[in-house]
């Protein structure tokens, strides 16, 4: 059945909402593909002494109860923007600033297009309208590769699980390539799959120009999993005020390997000073 949206609530348990520090700007985090909320936990910290902070788990996660997990209704990125805008409807968030790693920042893009109005500025976080090569596009993928992707999850799910976390991460982080492989090993492998389709071979480029909210996006110098050119193919599409800022590491997940330098990022765009 999915997530229901309706005047009756329940959606920030369903989806394990949590609300931090006391601002007066919302300041919401939404995780990527194979994470939770818990991708966030060391920039939390610096956050909550200027925002109200949001964090909440995708439907997929393996915190969630699967049986709310419609492969129909989140077979696009369209049903993952409706349980956001319920859940900041829900959490009676009026004006927010968004931040989404990767499937979440085009989630939010997609949700500005229907309610702008509750979004003062996009941060997109190693995020991709199109992951599969094209003439005169680099996505980042062929096809073929995409397919061997599916079938080694579809065949040894645990053994995928093993090789992808360190190529994701990409930095010789042990702590970070563990706690991104527990949440991703945790998850059903049909769930794990079917949303992996639904990201790899989306292709929401149309989408950008209809963004009239100011953008800031944010990407690691190499990314095996989104190539620099997105960034700036996306800056030149957004239909809003965009900018770009390269972080000098690498992979996929800065927020877990490279946080106080993506802090850095955020407070510059984010306007937040007087840190010390």
């Amino acid at each position: 059945m999915g997530v229901v949206c309706n005047n009756g609530g329940g959606l920030a348990k369903a989806l394990n909402a949590n609300v931090y520090g006391n601002g007066t700007q919302t300041l919401v985090l939404a995780h990527g593909f194979g994470t939770d909320q818990t991708v966030w936990h060391s920039l939390i910290p610096f956050l909550v002494c200027y925002f109200k902070v949001v964090v909440f788990d995708l439907v997929f996660s393996a915190n969630v109860d699967p049986k709310l997990y419609n492969e129909k209704k989140y077979s696009n990125l369209n049903g993952y923007a409706e349980d956001l805008l319920c859940l900041l409807d829900e959490l009676n968030v009026k004006n927010s600033i968004y931040v989404g790693h990767s499937m979440s920042a085009m989630i939010g893009c997609i949700a500005t297009t229907k309610r702008p109005e509750i979004f003062q500025q996009l941060v997109l976080l190693s995020g991709s309208p199109r992951y599969l090569n094209e003439k005169d596009y680099k996505g980042g993928f062929k096809m073929s590769q995409l397919n061997a992707v599916f079938k080694e999850m579809d065949e040894n799910f645990p053994t995928w699980v093993k090789n992808f976390a360190p190529i994701a991460v990409a930095v010789n982080n042990t702590i970070a390539i563990a706690k991104f492989e527990d949440s991703l090993g945790r998850m059903k492998p049909g769930i794990a799959l079917s949303v992996a389709k639904t990201v790899f071979l989306s292709d929401l480029r149309q989408i950008l120009p209809q963004v009239s909210v100011p953008s800031f996006i944010v990407q690691s110098e190499k990314d095996r999993v989104v190539p620099k050119f997105v960034s700036f193919y996306m800056k030149r599409k957004l239909g809003g005020h965009a900018k770009v800022k390269i972080l000098k590491t690498e992979g996929h997940f800065p927020q877990l390997t490279a946080y106080p330098m993506l802090f850095k990022a955020l407070k510059r765009v984010l306007h937040i000073t007087n840190i010390g």
